[in-house]
């Protein structure tokens, strides 16, 4: 026997546009179609704030905002796509030994770093399109080999646990709830 599902859902914020999730499919468009949802989702809960909502630390005493996530994530996209997997000699963004919390308290415009934000997903979605969930990269750190699928799931899931941080950030700014 089917329950019928529940008829409530959580509203979408003006503007979100997030892709279907594939209910069956190989694992490559599976994992991809997740992220993508996710990166999604994350643009949604950012979607109509100004820069100075966007630069908000709602959440005392947490250094967290949208714009401090947006400049995290992108990071987190050049760091496993790109550097991890693919191999680029890359600087890090929004990092440095001395300065390692650049990402939520560094300078900068909420505009541009968005624009950082959607080439660094751009450029990883080249990476993961030509390659099979089994290729291979070699960790920075230590040597080792890391899997596309292993990178896709870690993606997925800091994102995750991000669009967690952006959804209450976003309650708190502006009242605004969605999923």
């Amino acid at each position: 026997m089917h329950q019928r599902p529940p008829a409530h859902r959580a509203p979408d914020w003006d503007g979100a546009e997030r892709p279907p999730l594939p209910t069956c499919g190989g694992e490559h468009e599976v994992l991809s179609a997740h992220l993508d949802w996710h990166r999604a989702t994350f643009a949604a809960k950012c979607a109509g704030l100004t820069p100075a909502q966007l630069s908000t630390r709602s959440v005392p005493p947490s250094r967290m905002s949208p714009h401090g996530l947006v400049r995290h994530l992108a990071g987190v996209e050049r760091w496993w796509l790109r550097i991890q997997f693919a191999g680029e000699d890359l600087p890090l963004l929004y990092y440095s030994d001395e300065d390692p919390d650049q990402d939520f308290d560094g300078p900068g415009d909420p505009d541009e770093d968005f624009a950082v934000w959607r080439a660094e997903v751009a450029r990883a979605r080249e990476t993961t399109a030509s390659s099979a969930p089994e290729a291979t990269g070699t960790e920075a750190r230590t040597g080792a080999p890391i899997q596309l699928r292993v990178v896709l799931v870690k993606l997925i899931a800091e994102y995750a646990r991000h669009n967690g941080h952006a959804d209450l950030l976003r309650e708190r700014i502006d009242g605004a709830t969605g999923h």
